[in-house]
């Protein structure tokens, strides 16, 4: 799991930037993930640019040990002290960054920012928009989340593991029947059982998204998981709950992929970065999330696990900033970043850019297929707390596997309803 990036450092040479007019140029402060591979494509994109821009040079460095990144992040724009861009900028904190004057206005601030950040990543653009319409991010990075299965696991099972037939909730639900009917594994699926919000990324949501043709949990102010998809999702993980396929107690190890790697649960949910995660443990296959009714392959949406980049507003050399922002995320530079880290680039030509490595890599075809189908958070003030009240209504009526869900979550969508933001 590539997780958001913190912050530390001296920051990005004070100042505040301005309009077009008062951008300037300059050296320039970075900071990127502690992920192995991320560091190594860091290093050569900085050493690139540098090369070629000896008064503009970027100092890169990653991240320090913080109770979170977003706290930290949070601190360094209090004190004044972020770097200009922060590589691995969680989308869900992007609106709390922006309340506290911490980003910079992508789309008012650089005459080209629109057309070139649509014109990489199309209409993947528009699920990052703040409130106001505009881009206080650029989105950079997606990981489509898939259903790993375990081949092992389903031949012991009786199932064939090289055409699962995973498409449907009734599918599934047979299938964890028949793995727990031949004790071929503890459980069917066995996602993070703790009562953080951001769980929610790992069971409902996805398949939600799957469900519903990309609806996000929140459009227009609303909540959205009390529609007839919503509603089906709930009752497919209620019944996981209920019938043992699923575990509600907190797993021992790595909750995001230790059940899966370690041979306890038959099937996860994961990006592409799951390949790494489990190569050498499990003998896995993946097909798309499945859903109520079957939804074909090139039409089934997924959760996105984007991480993107922020400019911040302690930048005095913006321009040199957006420049190398830019820079980095150029054909060569995405492309190496695929190649380097197995992670995509949030573009609409992935299939072309990197036709040379998907025939090389196929086990990434599918991911590669699904980036334009691939949907994130929504960026809302106060998701946090909104996606904790459903998280709440979920250990209660979910993962108890009983409760009335039109009830119970219909509550739910009025409390969010109801907060400010």
């Amino acid at each position: 799991m590539v997780l958001p990036l913190a912050a530390c450092g001296s920051g990005g040479d004070g100042g505040t930037g301005g309009s077009e007019g008062d951008l300037t140029s300059g050296p320039i402060d970075v900071w990127y993930s502690t992920n192995e591979q991320e560091v190594a494509w860091g290093e050569q994109v900085v050493e690139a640019w540098n090369a070629e821009h000896p008064d503009e040079k970027v100092s890169a460095q990653a991240i320090p040990a913080g109770s979170s990144s977003e706290d930290v992040i949070a601190a360094s724009i209090t004190a004044g002290n972020t770097p200009c861009l922060v590589f691995n900028t969680a989308p869900a904190a992007v609106p709390a960054f922006q309340k506290q004057g911490g980003l910079v206005n992508l789309s008012t601030t650089f005459e080209d920012a629109e057309d070139y950040v649509t014109g990489r990543s199309g209409a993947a653009a528009d699920g990052f928009r703040s409130a106001d319409g505009d881009l206080y991010q650029l989105p950079w990075k997606t990981n489509p989340f898939m259903l790993y299965y375990n081949k092992d696991v389903f031949t012991a099972a009786g199932l064939d593991p090289e055409d699962p037939q995973l498409e449907t909730y009734d599918d599934v639900l047979a299938a964890a029947q028949a793995i727990k009917d031949a004790g071929a594994a503890d459980f069917a699926i066995y996602p993070p059982a703790t009562a953080d919000y951001t769980n929610v990324n790992f069971d409902f949501y996805p398949f939600f998204l799957a469900n519903s043709g990309g609806t996000q949990l929140i459009e227009d102010g609303k909540a959205t998981f009390t529609s007839d998809e919503g509603l089906e999702t709930l009752e497919f993980w209620q019944t996981l709950y209920a019938e043992g396929f699923s575990s509600a107690e907190a797993y021992s190890g790595d909750m995001w992929a230790g059940p899966f790697a370690d041979g306890v649960a038959a099937m996860g949910v994961a990006g592409p970065w799951g390949k790494g995660q489990f190569d050498g443990k499990v003998d896995f296959g993946v097909v798309p999330l499945p859903t109520a009714d079957g939804v074909p392959a090139d039409e089934t949406s997924t959760f996105a696990d984007s991480k993107n980049v922020g400019l911040y507003s302690s930048c005095k050399n913006q321009q040199t900033a957006w420049d190398f922002l830019k820079f980095a995320t150029n054909d060569e530079n995405d492309l190496a970043l695929l190649e380097v880290t197995g992670q995509f680039p949030t573009r609409t030509d992935v299939p072309e850019l990197a036709a040379d490595f998907l025939t090389e890599n196929p086990f990434f075809e599918p991911f590669a297929a699904s980036v334009p189908l691939a949907v994130d958070v929504p960026t809302v003030d106060g998701l946090a707390e909104k996606m904790q009240v459903f998280r709440d209504t979920w250990s209660g009526s979910v993962q108890s596997g009983s409760g009335d869900l039109e009830t119970t979550f219909g509550e739910a969508a009025t409390t969010i309803d109801g907060l400010s933001g």
